[in-house]
């Protein structure tokens, strides 16, 4: 009955953005973006740009690096130069917002069993050919049904639906920075834990502003390899590398998910490089999840991923150290839960998205070994 009330009172606040309710074709480029409607709503200047000459303002949110003339929107999709000055037109701009199990983001090293009130607005710096919210991820503001909400209402929001933490995801959060960072602010001060889901092309500076605010940071990890980045993505590989690093060191907990790709980036020689990078940069307790493709936006011609390739990654994962490797979108029990390294025994057992045993007392299991992560 809890959940059901909670579950209403999220339909009251954030409306028709609850559902996500687009049909749209997305342009091929930002340049060719139809004009949005006169007071579009959703101006806020931005943070982390430059001034130049001749009315030019300089992005300097991610790796993108956009010089975007005056009226001109960046690579986002949801930056724009508004005479002279970097304006986010995506703050507030609620595009969908659910409360879910944190397992689902997937955080596996984070408060097991709880909810995530989880959020976005639309854009993304990158274009995954793959992506799974493209309606929400490649759209202009203007092009999908969004609800304004400040920060507050989303924070009280959260706090009356039961959630646990606030989740950035969906589309990019690092587009949304400014309103991230805002809501952040305020769910940390009200008790709330934050959670990010990003792909991580985030450039350090900004990165490092707005860590101490974040619990834990999940990064979609694309492949090992330059060209999957640039040939897929529309990204590239070193900044997202040098992102996981900077999280690391800032003491946020970090996950990883890799998403098998068939014949792109589930191979065992890529698989095997991204284990043994994670363990030599990150260490050997940092969770790493690779999940199954299922055709998706612009690659439905590919098949789905082999569960065989799937489970085998865990298990190169394992044979070149990392204590903490997860399978996802796969039906593995085994892949779905977490292990004492000390004795293999199953510390937190999940079935998918859901917990059904866990015996770790704030992260200590049985055995005493201690499993790193944010129990509490």
């Amino acid at each position: 009955m809890k959940r059901i009330l909670a579950f209403l009172f999220l339909l009251a606040v954030v409306g028709s953005a609850a559902l996500l309710l687009v049909s749209r074709q997305q342009p091929a480029t930002a340049e060719a973006a139809p004009p949005p409607p006169a007071g579009g709503g959703g101006e806020h200047e931005a943070m982390w740009y430059e001034k130049l000459a001749g009315g030019l303002v300089h992005c300097r949110l991610c790796p993108n690096s956009c010089r975007l003339p005056d009226g001109q929107i960046g690579l986002c999709r949801v930056r724009k130069n508004i005479g002279g000055k970097l304006y986010s037109l995506s703050y507030g701009q609620l595009a969908t917002a659910h409360v879910d199990p944190i397992e689902k983001k997937p955080f596996f090293h984070v408060l097991p069993g709880r909810q995530a009130f989880s959020l976005a607005t639309p854009g993304c710096n990158m274009r995954c050919l793959f992506c799974q919210n493209w309606e929400i991820s490649q759209a202009f503001p203007w092009e999908i049904r969004t609800t304004p909400q400040s920060p507050e209402a989303i924070v009280e929001a959260a706090l009356r639906s039961g959630a646990d933490a606030i989740a950035f995801t969906y589309s990019e959060p690092t587009i949304f920075y400014e309103y991230m960072l805002d809501i952040a602010k305020l769910a940390k001060a009200r008790g709330l834990k934050t959670l990010v889901v990003s792909n991580g092309y985030i450039n350090p500076e900004p990165l490092e502003a707005l860590l101490p605010y974040i619990d834990a940071y999940k990064v979609d990890f694309k492949a090992f390899d330059p060209e999957f980045y640039t040939d897929l993505t529309g990204g590239s590989l070193e900044p997202v590398l040098q992102t996981m690093k900077t999280i690391r060191a800032k003491g946020v907990w970090l996950e990883i998910v890799n998403l098998l790709v068939t014949g792109r980036n589930d191979g065992e020689e890529q698989v095997r490089k991204l284990a043994r990078w994670v363990k030599e940069n990150l260490g050997d307790d940092v969770p790493l999840h690779f999940s199954r493709f299922h055709p998706m936006h612009k690659l439905s011609n590919l098949p789905p991923t082999p569960v065989e390739n799937v489970v085998r990654a865990r298990e190169i994962a394992i044979e070149e150290g990392l204590k903490y490797v997860y399978t996802g979108n796969i039906p593995d029990t085994a892949g779905d839960s977490t292990y004492s390294p000390r004795t293999g025994q199953p510390v937190i057992e999940r079935r998918g998205y859901f917990v059904v045993r866990n015996v770790l007392t704030n992260g200590l299991a049985p055995d005493g070994e201690k499993i790193p992560g944010v129990w509490q």
